[in-house]
């Protein structure tokens, strides 16, 4: 039987766990609740495979190279490094500012996921992390930066 190798349009199931064994995303339909682009690729969450080509780039590169000599069926299990991963927490990305900032109409609460748009005209995803009466709490660190990451992943197929 074939084995993936660089270059080859595949198919995984995976199912990503943070280090107190909690699932953070999953391809399995039924997953517990899941983040989007966890693995660092545009996959839709808990709706079948992950499709990607080996070596394009657009995981976590330890994510693709579980993969390599896998055979359809066969199952493997990374453990990957938060360096290795989204990288550690930066203090540096978390920005206390005005409420007088933000749109009247916008009505920020912990936990909501905002676009900020930065001085040279691109977006960047931020969290809310807390609202007070003066300021609102901005985190555009990756929500799985700073943890390291296990993934168990199944070949599904080799296209």
């Amino acid at each position: 039987m074939a084995q993936a190798k660089n270059g080859d349009k595949v198919r995984v199931h995976y199912t990503g766990m943070l280090e107190d064994g909690s699932i953070f995303d999953s391809s399995e339909a039924g997953a517990d609740e899941c983040s989007d682009d966890a693995c660092g690729c545009s996959a839709q969450s808990s709706s079948g495979p992950l499709e990607f080509v080996i070596g394009e780039g657009n995981l976590i590169p330890k994510f693709e190279a579980a993969v390599i000599g896998l055979e359809p069926g066969q199952k493997v299990r990374v453990q990957i490094a938060s360096e290795e991963a989204y990288g550690p927490r930066a203090e540096e990305m978390v920005a206390v500012i005005e409420r007088s900032e933000i749109p009247a109409d916008i009505n920020p609460e912990p936990g909501q996921q905002m676009e900020v748009i930065l001085q040279d005209g691109t977006a960047m995803p931020v969290l809310v992390t807390e609202v007070t009466d003066s300021t609102v709490t901005l985190d555009a660190n990756h929500p799985l930066a700073g943890q390291d990451l296990t993934f168990d992943i199944t070949l599904v197929e080799i296209l």
